[in-house]
């Protein structure tokens, strides 16, 4: 395979528990990479995030060092201070009965 697309792809295909957890980095990656773009758009530091949050430095390294994940009360406070918000859009049809 020579992309990692194709990897993707191919993997979703024969693997659909490996697939999903892919699926979750990748959407992951996409929150914690906005967080840190409007970060360094505002021009703060990681401490200075940090403390308009009432969080430890420590944690918003980790959060964007991927090496923890956000529970959802501490994203939405860090995504606040970042003039961000968090939408929820249906990826799928789904019925009560999947």
């Amino acid at each position: 395979m020579a992309t990692w697309t194709e990897y993707k792809n191919h993997v979703r295909e024969t693997n659909p528990e490996i697939a999903a957890d892919i699926d979750e980095a990748e959407a992951l990656s996409k929150i914690v990479g906005a967080m840190i773009e409007q970060r360094h758009n505002l021009n703060l530091s990681q401490r200075e995030l940090a403390k308009l949050c009432g969080l430890p430095q420590s944690s918003v390294a980790r959060i964007e060092a991927g090496t923890t994940s956000p529970n959802l009360n501490t994203l939405l406070k860090l995504f606040s201070q970042l003039g961000l918000g968090l939408s929820v859009i249906p990826i799928k049809e789904k019925t009560l009965d999947q």
